[in-house]
């Protein structure tokens, strides 16, 4: 069966889906940053990703193909001081997508996106926020995304520890 006739299986990842997690959230940031596959991450930001996984305000939907992690999303939950625009101060970052490129232009980001999006209205977030690469931005400008120069940012860039 070639991966065009692969089914792809959709769910929310839980606990169990720890080392499933972590492994992709590497994969991801291998792909994204042109890293080589053997690049070795710090032990101390593995650990930080495992428990971040397990105990953070987050909720990760994976795609699945025969039992190997095919595409993955990540949705970070951030609670802020209500405002005027935001009155439950329940905001959300969208982190981690990835669809392995055997499996692109299927629709999978799309799907992993969408359940997230429908997870962050329900708990009652009024606004998710992105950092698109140049290929994801057509996806995320046809769901509805658009670009906001709302903020200004300031980095600790002493403490990025990869």
């Amino acid at each position: 069966m070639s991966h065009s006739e692969s089914t792809v299986l959709y769910r929310i990842a839980t606990a169990e889906d720890i080392g499933l997690l972590v492994q992709s959230r590497l994969d991801t940031l291998r792909a994204v940053n042109h890293l080589e596959e053997d690049y070795s991450f710090s032990a101390a930001f593995v650990e930080e990703s495992r428990k971040y996984f397990l105990e953070g305000a987050q909720e990760t939907a994976l795609a699945l193909c025969e039992g190997r992690v095919v595409g993955c999303a990540s949705l970070c939950f951030i609670s802020i001081m209500p405002t005027f625009s935001h009155p439950t101060g329940k905001r959300a970052h969208l982190m981690n997508v990835y669809t392995d490129s055997a499996f692109r232009r299927r629709g999978i980001a799309r799907q992993l996106v969408s359940m997230l999006i429908d997870i962050a209205w329900r708990k009652g977030v009024t606004e998710i926020s992105l950092d698109a690469t140049e290929a994801g931005r057509p996806l995320y400008l046809s769901m509805g995304f658009r670009d906001s120069g709302e903020c200004m940012v300031l980095e600790n860039c002493e403490e990025s520890g990869i």
